[in-house]
């Protein structure tokens, strides 16, 4: 096969999420900036204080004060045997059940897993998929939680997914914050208080002449290695595809595996690129 060499720079854009937040991922460590993450946290810490100054029995304001819930995020209690206590949202209907063997769609013996952690560490997370009465649908949710005595505290949130149109959008912000000041961009993708990384999407830079990342709004630490050796977990060199691509026509799509950062699980994945003076510019989103 005929090895292409390239003389300008690539930017793609594609899909992951937002505050600090960080997992294994392709190629080195993924960090992103997740508001609901630290929304849940520190309306797990309301919580937690509550319990602390008012024990078990105080878990019973999760469901009667507005202060144990934020918008689409609450607390809810549950005991180290099962039995569950209280609720701020839908899982009120839970209380008085033991759900020590309750389970998720996928069979996950969620809450047993939850007691188990707090029992043995103190507090944790566990991801498991959950009803969201935004979209009718059952959809990964990460809890986060905190033993108190006998009590366990917990705060959860469905991760964020950016759709198509949303990802259009940061395409063509990209471009225009490039077009402007090619540097200053490229320092902004990979600030995590700036909008060029929000929910699941985020902006990655890629120089083809040397195949160098240049920056990467989601993995810093992939800046300065080969972005054309990267493979998806089928084996294409997803990067490489869509650089040959944007050079015959201006533009494309590409569809592919890859690590989504808020559920750390490979999804399917639709990515958009084109080129603008010189930079292949590109957004992707996961599919549902």
């Amino acid at each position: 096969m005929k090895t292409l060499v390239y003389s300008f720079a690539a930017v793609l854009v594609l899909g992951a999420a937002l505050s600090p937040h960080h997992a294994a991922a392709q190629g080195g460590e993924i960090v992103v900036k997740n508001v609901l993450e630290m929304r849940a946290k520190d309306l797990l810490a309301i919580a937690v204080r509550h319990i602390e100054e008012h024990g078990e029995a105080g878990a019973e304001d999760f469901a009667r004060q507005s202060a144990f819930v934020d918008r689409d995020l609450y607390a809810y209690a549950v005991r180290t045997d099962g039995r569950f206590l209280a609720s701020g949202g839908a899982s009120a209907a839970l209380v008085g059940d033991n759900v020590l063997d309750y389970r998720d769609s996928e069979g996950k013996a969620f809450f047993r897993e939850m007691i188990d952690i707090a029992r043995r560490d103190g507090e944790g997370a566990v991801e498991y998929r959950w009803f969201n009465p935004a979209d009718s649908r059952g959809e990964p949710k990460v809890t986060f939680f905190r033993k108190v005595g006998e009590v366990i505290v917990a705060v959860g949130y469905y991760p964020p997914r950016a759709t198509s149109i949303q990802a259009r959008a940061l395409l063509e912000e990209a471009v225009k914050a490039l077009d402007k000041d090619r540097q200053a961009g490229l320092r902004r993708f990979q600030d995590l208080n700036d909008s060029f990384i929000r929910n699941d999407l985020y902006v990655f830079v890629v120089e083809l002449g040397s195949g160098r990342f240049l920056a990467h709004g989601a993995t810093p630490s992939l800046v300065g290695t080969n972005a054309f050796t990267l493979k998806d977990p089928r084996g294409r060199l997803i990067v490489r595809e869509m650089a040959d691509v944007g050079l015959r026509k201006g533009k494309g799509e590409l569809d592919y595996l890859w690590r989504n950062p808020m559920t750390l699980k490979f999804e399917s994945k639709h990515t958009f690129f084109r080129i603008v003076d010189g930079l292949l510019v590109g957004v992707g989103s996961y599919n549902r």
